[in-house]
């Protein structure tokens, strides 16, 4: 008679104590929409006030609804500040989160403060592995980031997934004689 054994499995990483953060978490939130002012630059070099100024009244602001609207020149014409600010104020109603930038630029200033938002402490002497697979591309400065905040805290942090990770950091053991 052969005897069977059952072996339980046991799940290591979840044993593991790793806290898992995932950066895609911070993220912005919605679809953008983009405003580029030399459409409203006469020859796509000069701006004429009267003109945008009916242009934006004509606007359908209404298509921001909460969505993130990115103001930008993609023309070398100099345009004074006060266009850009016309712009945004007429927008403030209807988009969720207004930046004059380009969409790497928003998603970086986007993710900063919202690392800016976390008590860091509550990574005290944690293992921390910073998710590094995700869906939507997350910005490099937000990694550097979040392991700049992470460090003065964290017994470790490490890069990748919980089965597979790569060492950034670990605090030396302190040792009493």
């Amino acid at each position: 008679m052969i005897e069977q054994t059952e072996k339980i499995l046991i799940n290591r990483v979840s044993e593991s104590g790793l806290i898992t953060i995932n950066l895609e978490d911070y993220l912005p939130k919605g679809e953008f929409a983009y405003f580029d002012i030399k459409d409203y630059l006469f020859m796509e070099l000069i701006l004429k006030e009267k003109d945008f100024r009916e242009a934006l009244k004509i606007y359908d602001w209404s298509q921001l609804q909460d969505r993130n609207l990115l103001i930008y020149c993609s023309t070398d014409a100099i345009i004074p500040t006060w266009a850009f600010m016309l712009v945004s104020v007429n927008a403030k109603p209807y988009a969720k989160n207004i930046y004059f930038g380009n969409e790497e630029s928003f998603t970086i200033n986007y993710v900063m403060a919202q690392l800016n938002k976390i008590d860091f402490q509550q990574y005290e002497q944690q293992r921390i592995v910073i998710k590094g697979c995700s869906d939507k591309p997350v910005p490099v400065a937000a990694y550097v980031e979040l392991s700049a905040r992470l460090q003065p805290f964290a017994q470790s942090i490490m890069y990748g997934e919980p089965c597979s990770t790569v060492p950034i950091f670990k605090r030396p053991r302190v040792i009493n004689h």
